[in-house]
């Protein structure tokens, strides 16, 4: 017992002295200030726990709701997403009332028009949200062209996104004979959302940026400078714009407000998944279009309206190196097209024109009907295919190599009007003679004399009629495939009396010499007038 009580006695007394020397260093760690980002314990390793040093505060309600929640279930559809992502400040005018009750009345078109972005929205608002741009900007072509891939304005504007010709040359959407990158779901969504990054880059204002997006940066410019000058505010209910830019805006804020609540007006949007629509094939062979449908396994209209840039027969694979399928088919035609044995993958080819000819030595060259030519590659009514011009024509068994790169890329297709020559009459003067009437024509003297069955030394008397072989004066000449339309020299004039019509060249804003026919035959349009070349 006694040697119980005397082990206690040590303990007691050795767990006192700890407790001094705790009460001595926590007392030391309390007067020295502590390191800032430390934890209260010092550099020894023992623990001294850190008291404040000033008199404590309670925690106010501010404080405690300061962080915003963040939703953890994903967004049921796309227009969950769309809306979650809403950043633009409303706009409220009577003009929105305006475009929602237009919109409302309407359930017809919104519902084609949200059918159509069904294949294209997920890609938009997945680039917006990569940007960390507002997802309004994703119901932009229901605005531009109902979400039609293959709209073309009265301008020229094309595609979903309506891209002018030189503005979408600015934005790298590359434009010739094989296909039109306005009109490309990725390629033109990838240049409309730089450009209205750039605009509002340029404006600090989305309003302001999508003015500029429709009536141009330069204009809206101009209108806010003006208002500057003239003390007024400059936001975009402030400027003097166009009827068009006017509504732009009103009637993005009024779908977006049914996009926000559909039950409000009375309107349903169908269902679109969160899920990517479709997905990107690479080409590495030049295909028909055709054929790449049925190796997806597809209908050719819908592999048309993923691809909608090719407006030929053929893809190719220097141009166009990766294709668009729907999600789901995009391994069956790799499956199928690694396993094709059928014969070879395009049926078309591209052939650079040597030198200046008709349609139908360009037809025989090409083994196709003169028709079948001019139907396939849009060639006008009278018209000489320029040297350098690119042609689809029917690729052989014997041609193996696919088109080259510079081919696909560069492809153009220039023409020059047909010369067609009609017989008239000129009044002789005083003195004239075959070398005067010659001379003031620019005739030969020998082909003037051969019409009029004269000697070359031959003197008409005054007021003879003397007949005489003479060309119109130039119709443009015409390129397909630049993305503008180019037309030098002066419009072509029709014979007054229905018959034929002469056509002189005008080729890059110079007059070219053609040699007048030595014969009496007359090359004969046919009536209606002057053709007047499709938009494309």
């Amino acid at each position: 017992m006694k040697l119980i009580a005397a082990v206690c006695l040590a303990g007691s007394l050795l767990l006192a002295g700890c407790a001094g020397t705790t009460s001595s260093s926590s007392s030391t760690a309390a007067s020295a200030p502590s390191s800032a980002g430390g934890t209260g314990a010092k550099a020894s390793g023992s623990a001294a726990p850190v008291y404040p040093g000033g008199p404590l505060t309670p925690i106010t309600n501010s404080e405690a709701h300061s962080q915003s929640v963040v939703t953890l279930a994903p967004p049921a559809d796309m227009w969950d997403r769309i809306r979650r992502g809403f950043k633009m400040p409303n706009l409220e005018s009577d003009l929105v009332r305006d475009r929602e009750q237009w919109y409302a009345s309407r359930p017809d078109y919104i519902q084609r028009m949200t059918e159509r972005s069904n294949k294209y929205i997920f890609h938009i608002v997945e680039e917006l949200e990569r940007r960390n741009m507002p997802t309004e900007l994703a119901l932009l072509p229901y605005i531009e062209s109902a979400f039609n891939p293959q709209a073309i304005s009265s301008a020229r504007a094309a595609g979903m996104w309506q891209f002018m010709p030189a503005t979408g040359t600015d934005f790298d959407l590359k434009q010739n004979i094989f296909r039109d990158d306005r009109r490309d779901v990725v390629a033109s969504t990838r240049a409309a959302l730089d450009y209205l990054q750039k605009l509002y880059g340029m404006f600090g204002d989305w309003q302001l940026a999508l003015a500029a997006y429709n009536w141009g940066e330069g204009s809206v410019s101009r209108a806010i400078a003006k208002n500057q000058r003239l003390g007024l505010p400059t936001t975009y209910s402030d400027l003097s714009m166009p009827a068009e830019t006017r509504l732009y805006v009103p009637k993005l804020q009024a779908v977006k407000n049914i996009v926000a609540n559909p039950q409000a007006f009375n309107t349903e949007l169908p269902l679109i998944a969160n899920h990517p629509y479709f997905q990107t094939v690479t080409l590495t062979r030049d295909l028909d279009v055709e054929l790449a449908a049925k190796l997806a396994d597809i209908r050719l209209e819908d592999f048309r309206a993923l691809n909608p840039a090719a407006h030929k027969p053929v893809l190719l694979a220097a141009g166009t190196p990766q294709i668009l399928l729907p999600w789901d088919n995009a391994a069956v035609f790799q499956r199928n097209f690694d396993a094709y044995s059928q014969g070879q993958y395009a049926s078309w080819t591209a052939w650079v024109v040597p030198n200046t000819m008709t349609v139908a030595d360009a037809a025989q060259r090409s083994g196709m009907s003169e028709a079948d030519l001019r139907a396939l590659n849009s060639i006008p009514p009278r018209m000489l295919i320029k040297a350098g011009s690119t042609l689809i024509v029917p690729r052989s068994a014997r041609v193996k190599e696919d088109v080259t790169a510079l081919v696909a890329d560069s492809g153009q297709l220039s023409f020059q009007p047909e010369i067609v020559n009609r017989r008239t009459t000129v009044k002789a003067g005083r003195n004239d003679s075959v070398a005067s009437i010659a001379r003031r024509y620019k005739l030969k003297p020998d082909s003037v004399a051969e019409w009029n069955d004269v000697k070359l030394n031959h003197a008409f008397k005054r007021g003879y009629s003397v007949v005489v072989y003479l060309p119109v004066r130039a119709a443009p000449e015409a390129r397909v495939g630049s993305g503008a339309a180019r037309a030098h020299g002066r419009a072509a004039v029709a014979d007054k009396r229905g018959g034929s019509q002469v056509k002189a060249v005008a080729a890059r804003g110079r007059n070219v010499v053609v040699k007048t026919p030595a014969s009496k035959q007359v090359v004969r349009e046919k009536r209606g007038g002057t053709p007047s070349k499709k938009k494309r």
